[in-house]
């Protein structure tokens, strides 16, 4: 191959000097075939060789080929037909007696034609698209998979993340709320796939019906929800390339947390921090092209949405709630009783007639029983021979003064004193658990083992009053002289029935 060089000598000398092509060959040595060429491009157009297709051996196998092909695109990707598997499989069942390069170049050119061609995106400003990611992240010293919600604005690359212990409807939804905190803004749509958690059903003109509380969360916010191809996430690349950024970067190395409110915390940290990256392409910062997307969004409703979701139960004989697999108790005076359940991501709220009677925190395992053993004292104090084994109380780590007054009382009243400890147990239906310890160690120290002295101090601890326990700041209550008995006591009660 000549080099340009050549080229630009031979073209001068044909068309700036006016020499013959046949002169130029001459001197130059060069063919004559060669020199039409360089006066025909004016750099060398390299080797072209015309492709020849011809497969004689092949072309009766091809539907075979095309098939298994074909099948491929329903089973894993790691599972499907290399093209010496379907050369061997050629080989062994069909007698194919031909090369495998044959078989190769088919199937690169197959593969080839069907591998799908984009269309460039512009993303106007206020806009937005939502997905869902997964990580390993420590919680608590615990390595567990976690989730986390990825919201962004692709005009203007704003981004915000949100961990979670699972992709429910709540969690979309609570995503939602605080992602349009953030911003301080409604996004004019956002762009979706196609989650069960928010598409109930894809109709056969390929219009959505929605969950139920996807819909409530559109009719509170007013935004329009547009969905991508079934399978497609290029359909909402820059929301895909998030869920990618934020893995790499913000769980790499794996997070440790000590829980996943302050995993939350930081992951908001972060996507402000971003906020003054400037990317490749642009010269202003994420920060300064996200004023953009604020213009056009709409302002926040005056109340947030509340991401949970609502169902109904029965209270059960042992004073249990079911939701989703899981026992969450409530007050033994509620038994058997319709209840309201509201599901938050965290926390699970229970109601009956219009009053919130028990909250729990949120339990993302199964067949598990969730207590608060306050809710069972009441019952406890009519049933006090259970104190020992109710499960409510079994993983509750009784503070070290309790356990004391306990054994006191039951050491003077036996069962009686049982009930009693009971009955200082029930305070805690009022009062907050370091106000009954201090309470209880005042009264331990002042040999007031009593419920009525306990609850006496509690209240002055609450009122910031002093206790009163002193009989001598009670002048009108009558006074009794107890004396140590003595034998001569009843020898002298002798000797006068005696007499």
């Amino acid at each position: 191959m000549y080099t340009v060089e050549v080229y630009l000598q031979v073209r001068r000398a044909h068309f700036d000097e006016g020499r013959s092509k046949r002169s130029i060959a001459r001197d130059f040595g060069l063919a004559r075939g060669t020199v039409d060429k360089m006066c025909a491009f004016p750099v060398p157009p390299g080797y072209r060789r015309e492709k020849d297709v011809r497969r004689p051996k092949l072309d009766g196998f091809t539907g075979y080929v095309d098939a298994w092909l074909l099948k491929d695109l329903e089973v894993p990707k790691k599972q499907r037909h290399t093209a010496k598997r379907i050369y061997d499989r050629l080989c062994a069942e069909k007698g194919f007696t031909g090369g495998y390069t044959t078989v190769k170049d088919y199937v690169r050119a197959h593969r080839q034609k069907a591998r799908e061609m984009f269309i460039p995106l512009a993303h106007p400003p206020g806009h937005g698209q939502a997905d869902f990611g997964e990580a390993v992240v420590v919680l608590a010293g615990i390595q567990q998979k976690g989730h986390f919600f990825a919201f962004e604005l692709p005009q203007g690359d704003g981004c915000y993340s949100r961990a979670d212990h699972a992709a429910t409807s709540e969690a979309w939804m609570d995503g939602h709320v605080h992602a349009f905190g953030f911003f301080g803004a409604v996004p004019l749509s956002v762009v979706y796939d196609n989650d069960s958690c928010l598409v109930a059903k894809i109709e056969a003109d390929g219009r959505r019906r929605r969950t139920q509380m996807f819909t409530e969360m559109l009719s509170h916010y007013l935004f329009d929800d547009r969905y991508g191809r079934p399978g497609k996430g290029n359909d909402k690349g820059k929301v895909e390339g998030l869920v990618g950024w934020s893995r790499r970067n913000l769980m790499v190395p794996l997070p440790e947390f000590a829980d996943i409110e302050s995993f939350n915390a930081w992951l908001e940290e972060q996507c402000r921090k971003r906020q003054s990256a400037v990317l490749h392409g642009h010269t202003e910062t994420i920060g300064q092209r996200l004023q953009g997307d604020l213009a056009a969004m709409s302002p926040l409703p005056s109340a947030a949405y509340e991401a949970c979701a609502k169902a109904t139960g029965r209270v059960s004989s042992q004073s249990l709630v079911r939701y989703k697999t899981n026992d969450y108790s409530v007050p033994s005076t509620y038994g058997f009783r319709d209840v309201t359940i509201r599901a938050f991501v965290n926390v699970v709220e229970i109601g009956c007639g219009g009053e919130i009677i028990a909250r729990h925190p949120r339990c993302y395992e199964r067949e598990q029983m969730v207590f608060n053993p306050v809710h069972y004292f009441a019952l406890l104090e009519r049933k006090p021979g259970a104190l020992d084994q109710a499960a409510p109380l079994a993983d509750w780590e009784m503070p070290e003064e309790l356990q004391t007054l306990r054994r006191l009382m039951e050491a003077r009243q036996a069962r009686q004193g049982r009930r009693e400890f009971t009955q200082v147990l029930r305070l805690l239906e009022s009062f907050e658990l370091p106000v009954l310890c201090a309470a209880v160690r005042v009264a331990l120290q002042k040999r007031a083992i009593a419920f009525d002295a306990i609850k006496h101090l509690v209240l002055c601890q609450v009122e910031c009053r002093p206790a009163r326990l002193d009989l001598s700041l009670y002048p009108y209550l009558p006074r009794a002289a107890v004396q140590t008995t003595k034998a001569s006591s009843y020898m002298a009660l002798l000797s006068e029935g005696a007499s």
